[in-house]
């Protein structure tokens, strides 16, 4: 099957795309975070797979370890100094080599950013509406996620990943 362009793609599916917020740059660059922020873009047409891919899969197992399609929290550097961050949730959405990769949550709505509306979950003891950063791709140690919040329905990961899928390089699984 044919991939639509991404302009034609957000014309035709404007119910899924409401929530997501585009605005500057964010179409341009992606921002992949690991040990610091790296800029990387999407592969070229016909390209093959490779280890800076991440390969999205959807495996959630509340058996405390982190895995694709669960919310957990670990450590996420601050964009202005990656030398500090802070604890925050994180949707695990796939792998990159041995790391995990996931999506940013924020309670906060910015209209600046590139935004999905998650909705609310046991991730967030106060159950406020959580949206996804979808500009800012994080890599990280499965070692490093300090404890696993909840685990996102398949409607709502595959939702994540298609709006993730406009801005990087991801391999979906064969279906």
């Amino acid at each position: 099957m044919a991939r639509r362009s991404s302009s034609k793609r957000r014309n035709s599916d404007n119910r899924s795309r409401a929530d997501v917020v585009k605005r500057g740059v964010v179409g341009v660059f992606k921002t992949l975070v690991k040990a610091g922020s790296q800029i990387a873009g999407r592969a070229r047409p016909g390209s093959k797979p490779s280890e800076s891919r991440v390969v999205i899969e959807y495996s959630p197992h509340r058996d405390g370890d982190p895995d694709p399609g669960e919310v957990v929290w670990t450590w996420v550097p601050f964009q202005e100094d990656p030398t500090q961050g802070k604890d925050r949730p994180v949707v695990v959405i796939g792998r990159r080599g041995d790391d995990l990769v996931g999506i940013p949550l924020t309670t906060k709505r910015h209209d600046r950013e590139a935004q999905l509306n998650l909705g609310t979950g046991a991730w967030d003891p106060k159950r406020r509406t959580s949206y996804a950063r979808i500009w800012r791709m994080l890599d990280f140690d499965p070692d490093s996620a300090r404890r696993e919040g909840a685990a996102l329905d398949r409607k709502r990961f595959n939702r994540l990943i298609e709006t993730v899928d406009e801005y990087y390089d991801i391999v979906r699984p064969s279906t």
